[in-house]
């Protein structure tokens, strides 16, 4: 039997479950650019890029390996613009008697496939992806009958599958299963950290920028300074760079967040993992051949490998058991639209002008700035959290529904109740400037939580604390916020609540609240986001609502 091999433009691997078996003589493998997959959000245009450059390196180096490859450029006068069209087309054209795919990263795509056999007449065989560690059956046996799903036990358990940073078959490497007590340093003043490796496009990837540019010039973002790994090869020299240079010191350092400073001593590897240039066992070894030769210190490794064979396999898992009611969660009932912000990056607050002018310009922010900064303010804002993943979504180059989804629901927003994280990952600016040196040039005074100048971040926080205070009153993890808010002089609060009140109703007019002092101009990691400047296919907000932008469909 003939058959139709799919490959999704984020399983652009050689050991992809759909490649399996494969009859060169017989087969065919279909790689399709299509306009649904890169306008269901408005995606980044360094995120279109990146995918669609991915997808011709794989298809050539496919062909190199002697397979019949079908591949469908974006602007292929036949294009159908959707994966079932593209899929139907092939099936046709070549006389396939089956269609193999592989189990996609999103819900919307699985129910998609779902609908192919009915479409085409042809059996389609949906296969589970064997790039991640943990099947989902698998996770779905850990979680059964648990009342709580926590990460560390799950990751524990891989840990002993996996035999990543083990001494024995119980017995984690240095005696303790997890280090993050010691990977919470601030980076000391003038400390520089390596420059990461990045990839000057080649003439295919320059060809792609330029149909991104012309198919999607209202997108978020930029191309100017587009440099992410766009073949198997280079991802594997992104991450040998990250493990010499960068590793040693990613342990203290990884919550760390610091002006002009987008990457640290971060991986940034996830783009390449996520689209599939990059195995996730094989970065876990790498780093842990580092650790074993004393290269790297545990702390650090161990860091690393809970944020792969943890927290990736874990909200991977936790995304498919839990769709598709997960993405309709709002348990703090939080309704407030996204404000025009998030998209132009017009504040005087340095910390979220950093992290949204670095996203704009690199398609990228590590953890923390996306967790303790711009999900911090959307939590404490009481935002949307459908506005709020839909942002998550169209502006990061590793952005795909089952990783963002459960970050962002869970993690940032506590939109799911608790089902991930046992309390709301709530903050004062206190915690940005322990953190960070965004402070020290920052408009605001942090040290202020009322009256001129006062942290939005402060007065944000404690309104968030008074508002929830009898839901979570209950909760022994929101104990000492409650207690201290219960000492708090009622006046001091009351102001408090008063100015969160007014710098939430003028967001929502769609002002920028600015601090009503002389104060110096917050500084940026990268160039100040200009939004008049910005071309993107968003409704112009109007004064009595800057809302998020429809995006093209």
């Amino acid at each position: 039997m003939t058959a139709l091999r799919l490959v999704l433009g984020d399983q652009c691997s050689h050991a992809i479950a759909a490649l399996a078996g494969i009859d060169p003589a017989r087969d065919l493998v279909l790689l399709a650019e299509v306009r649904s997959e890169c306008t269901y959000v408005p995606h980044h245009k360094q995120k279109i890029a990146l995918v669609l450059s991915a997808m011709r390196h794989f298809a050539a180096a496919l062909a190199a390996r002697g397979l019949r490859v079908r591949h469908v450029a974006l602007d292929d006068p036949s294009n159908t613009q959707t994966l079932a069209g593209e899929v139907a087309r092939a099936a046709r054209d070549h006389g396939a008697a089956r269609i193999i795919c592989t189990h996609p990263g999103e819900w919307r795509v699985l129910q998609d496939m779902r609908g192919w056999q009915d479409a085409t007449g042809l059996p389609v065989e949906i296969r589970e992806d064997g790039r991640f560690l943990c099947s989902l059956d698998r996770f779905r046996a850990w979680a059964a009958g648990r009342r709580q799903l926590r990460m560390e036990y799950f990751y524990r358990e891989m840990r002993r599958e996996s035999g990543l940073l083990m001494q024995g078959p119980d017995e984690p490497a240095g005696g303790a299963w997890n280090y993050d007590a010691e990977n919470r340093a601030a980076l000391p003043a003038g400390t520089m950290p390596p420059t990461p490796r990045r990839f000057p496009p080649d003439a295919l990837t320059q060809a792609v920028i330029g149909l991104v540019e012309r198919e999607f010039p209202g997108h978020f973002g930029t191309t100017d300074r587009f440099a992410w790994p766009v073949t198997a090869e280079q991802a594997r020299q992104a991450l040998a760079d990250f493990i010499a240079h960068r590793l040693p010191r990613f342990g203290d350092y990884q919550d760390a967040m610091a002006e002009g400073q987008p990457v640290l001593f971060h991986a940034l590897i996830a783009a390449a993992l996520n689209c599939g240039l990059l195995e996730p066992l094989e970065a876990c070894r790498a780093a842990e051949a580092a650790y074993r030769q004393g290269a790297a210190p545990l702390n650090a490794v161990e860091g690393f490998i809970r944020q792969i064979l943890g927290w990736r396999e874990y909200v991977r898992g936790l995304y498919w058991l839990k769709m598709p009611d997960y993405r309709t969660g709002n348990a703090l009932a939080a309704t407030r639209p996204l404000p025009w912000l998030y998209w132009s990056g017009e504040t005087a607050m340095a910390c979220m002008a950093a992290a949204i002018g670095q996203t704009r310009d690199l398609a990228y922010a590590h953890h923390i700035q996306r967790l303790m900064v711009t999900g911090n303010f959307a939590l404490l804002a009481g935002l949307d959290p459908a506005e709020v993943n839909h942002w998550y979504m169209v502006v990061y180059a590793d952005a795909y529904e089952w990783v963002e989804l459960p970050n962002v629901q869970g993690m940032a927003l506590h939109a799911d109740g608790g089902v991930m994280a046992s309390k709301p990952y709530a903050a004062s600016g206190a915690y940005i400037n322990r953190m960070s040196d965004h402070c020290r040039g920052c408009a605001y005074d942090v040290k202020r939580a009322t009256g001129p100048g006062a942290c939005p971040f402060n007065f944000l926080y404690w309104d968030f604390v008074a508002r929830h205070a009898q839901r979570f009153a209950g909760n022994p993890r929101m104990a000492m916020p409650l207690r201290t808010l219960a000492r708090m002089d009622q006046a001091k609060v009351a102001a408090m609540r008063a100015e969160a009140a007014s710098f939430l109703s003028a967001l929502e007019r769609g002002e920028a609240p600015a601090p009503p002092r002389a104060a110096r101009p917050a500084r940026r990691t990268s160039a100040p986001p200009a939004a008049p400047a910005m071309s993107l296919d968003l409704p112009e907000p109007s004064p009595a609502r800057r809302r998020r932008p429809a995006g093209p469909r």
